[in-house]
């Protein structure tokens, strides 16, 4: 892991396409701000987990989960 000091107002360059910047410093917290291309997804790491967790628990579904569901769907 890199482990970089700043400063309020300074930033970190990732590529040439993602800089963060430290936002505000309040506390014990740390707002930063991200510039990112549109297609860059950007999570809090335990959003990112729980959406993680639910596409393995989808790919883990049975057949038969699949044509219950299926045969829901095409009964609305």
């Amino acid at each position: 892991m890199l482990v970089l000091t700043r400063k309020l107002g300074e930033s970190i360059a990732i590529d040439d396409h993602i800089k963060i910047v430290v936002v505000q410093i309040k506390g014990k917290q740390v707002r930063l701000g991200i510039k990112a291309p549109k297609e860059t997804k950007i999570h809090r790491e335990e959003v990112y987990r729980a959406i993680q967790d639910q596409n393995t628990e989808a790919s883990q579904a049975s057949l038969d989960d699949i044509s219950n569901l299926s045969r829901e769907l095409h009964k609305k």
